[in-house]
């Protein structure tokens, strides 16, 4: 098959990546073969790319095949495998595998489990024409999702909706959303559908279009964001997506006393104790979870915006990227 393999870690434009012929995976017995008909490209992976995710000893391995929000067809199935038969629509997120046993696992926080297995990460991922994963984290497409339209649910859409839930994002609270990225044009909808007020906020004013296409009450650059709160009030929640320092010092300035300070990205977080506030990390999402996420969606509730390249231009896409230069989220489609 073709795949994207990062040989190595380095900068993006060192082109680190190879566009090889590499062996078929072969599913094991509780395995599943899935022909990859679309990944999305998640900056996290241009994080692991360039080595900044090395403290979290990740990529596990190298050559790796990248990418972790994906949707296919299943090809064939191992001999243990009860629940799919080929042919059938699925798709699978970042959680590849956990025990299933920790005290994670077993109070429904698996997305926590130390010893779980990412899906391009520690295992080889989508950047590829077949992938294989356990039966167990295989979920169902809904019949009304196409492939690419619904391949950055398993990544944005499942980390969008359980920071909102983690964040008990509740009606009439006021929430800003600094980052309207592929995760961040997904959180904010998870938001509003909570029930909040929603406030985008980003430096990119195709970014912030977006934010007004899919339902944000208020679309703003940062320095907007401060002139905003001296006349309408501090949000209750304010939700980083940004990979900015600048983003979560902004954030901790503007949330209201005793609010909810969300870091979906890394970044220092100096705390000022009188202010009361709690600051909180937030990190994919359950099975159930996702399974949520994909029912919501098929209900036409929340949506993806998404455009798609091909599998070979996948550096030229993360390239893009880098710059700010994608929109929504990229798809690639071997």
């Amino acid at each position: 098959m073709k795949a994207q393999l990062l040989t190595r870690i380095d900068k993006i434009e060192n082109h680190p990546l190879i566009y090889a012929t590499v062996p078929d995976p072969k599913p094991e017995p509780d395995q599943v073969l899935i022909k990859v008909k679309a990944c999305g490209v998640c900056y996290s992976n241009l994080h692991m790319i360039e080595g900044e995710l090395k403290q979290f000893g990740v990529p596990s391995k190298l050559p790796i095949i990248p990418g972790h929000e994906i949707t296919g067809i299943i090809e064939a199935v191992g001999s243990q495998v009860k629940n799919f038969q080929s042919g059938d629509r699925v798709g699978t997120q970042v959680l590849w595998k956990t025990d299933g046993t920790c005290e994670f696992c077993l109070t429904g926080r698996e997305n926590l489990c130390l010893k779980r297995q990412t899906t391009g990460e520690n295992v080889d991922g989508g950047y590829a024409e077949y992938f294989v994963a356990p039966e167990g984290f295989v979920h169902r497409l809904p019949d009304n999702l196409g492939f690419e339209e619904s391949a950055s649910l398993f990544c944005p859409g499942i980390t969008g909706y359980h920071a909102v839930k983690r964040a008990n994002v509740r009606f009439g609270q006021k929430v800003a959303v600094i980052g309207i990225g592929g995760v961040g044009h997904m959180t904010l909808q998870f938001a509003k559908l909570a029930g909040a007020e929603t406030i985008a906020v980003d430096t990119s004013e195709a970014k912030l279009r977006l934010a007004k296409e899919v339902g944000a009450d208020h679309a703003l650059t940062p320095t907007e964001l401060n002139e905003f709160i001296v006349s309408s009030g501090r949000p209750d929640v304010v939700m980083v997506h940004a990979p900015s320092q600048k983003a979560v010092e902004q954030a901790l300035r503007v949330v209201k006393r005793g609010g909810v300070v969300l870091m979906g990205v890394c970044g220092d977080a100096p705390v000022k104790f009188p202010e009361e506030y709690s600051i909180m990390g937030s990190v994919i999402g359950t099975r159930q979870e996702m399974n949520e996420t994909l029912k919501l969606a098929s209900m036409g509730k929340v949506r993806v915006d998404y455009n798609s390249y091909e599998l070979r231009d996948a550096e030229d896409v993360l390239i893009k990227l880098k710059q700010g230069n994608i929109v929504g989220r990229a798809v690639l489609v071997p």
